[in-house]
């Protein structure tokens, strides 16, 4: 893109790390940012609808599913990374409404500086805790979908991966509205198993998606969870499974309960 450098670096200050922006030499238009040395995100330019990570395209159908396909939503992200969601959404539902919450100002700053948002994104974006912004919104402010994506270890926030964080944004959905969350973790999924009892507590109903074999407990990646606030639609879990990426398994219901420190 015209004024984008081939590649840029930002000191952040709140982490101590170097934030790194770099073209994907293998999509055009796409660009990696990196944090302390680790990809972070992947950004389409040229085509925000195409999401290049696993568990962001996860992220993407279940969006896809929590209203009609094409009308515009209103999304609140608590984690903004490189908005790689927020430029999908945007790109699929033209007209939605979204907020996006980082904690670090220079790594904000940055992504917007070096990765421009498409025109007419109606894009409004905070800088702080993640749980204090959302405290802080409006009280009458509600969201069809707002997304979780902050764990990516073991050593998650203790107080945003628990049962009363969660209530405080299932509070903040629509009556259709959804949360979704990702969760980063190691073998065992000894966090993952907390979350889905945490959020079994806060919501009506939670199903479990991801690659078929992170469910074996064997190794490190990703698994994203949804909380509904009605029982969870089983043409969902078709979908999920249909869409990919392949393979894919989904969790919900008792089948849940392979996950939970303690079922229901």
């Amino acid at each position: 893109m015209a004024g984008t450098p081939a590649a840029a670096s930002r000191f952040l200050r709140t982490t101590g790390q170097h934030a790194t922006i770099e073209p994907d030499e293998f999509t055009e238009g796409g660009f990696v940012l990196s944090i302390g040395g680790a990809e972070q995100s992947h950004v389409n330019l040229t085509d925000p609808s195409d999401i290049f990570y696993e568990y962001l395209r996860r992220i993407g159908h279940v969006v896809d599913l929590a209203a009609p396909w094409g009308g515009p939503i209103s999304a609140l992200h608590l984690g903004a990374g490189a908005l790689t969601l927020a430029r999908y959404i945007q790109a699929t539902r033209p007209g939605s409404v979204q907020y996006a919450v980082e904690l670090e100002r220079e790594l904000l700053d940055f992504v917007l500086q070096q990765l421009p948002l498409p025109e007419g994104i109606q894009l409004h974006t905070l800088i702080g805790d993640a749980r204090e912004a959302l405290a802080g919104l409006p009280a009458g402010q509600r969201f069809d979908v707002v997304i979780l994506d902050i764990f990516s270890g073991p050593e998650a926030p203790a107080h945003l991966a628990c049962t009363e964080f969660y209530r405080e944004a299932a509070a903040k959905l629509t009556p259709r509205g959804v949360l979704i969350v990702n969760v980063g973790d190691e073998p065992g999924l000894t966090l993952v198993r907390s979350q889905v009892a945490a959020l079994r507590r806060a919501m009506t109903d939670v199903s479990a998606v991801a690659e078929a074999g992170m469910f074996t407990g064997r190794y490190p990646g990703n698994i994203i969870l949804t909380g509904t606030q009605t029982p969870w639609p089983e043409a969902w879990t078709a979908a999920l499974l249909a869409r990919g990426p392949h393979p894919a398994r989904v969790l919900s219901g008792v089948g849940l309960d392979e996950l939970s420190d303690q079922p229901g």
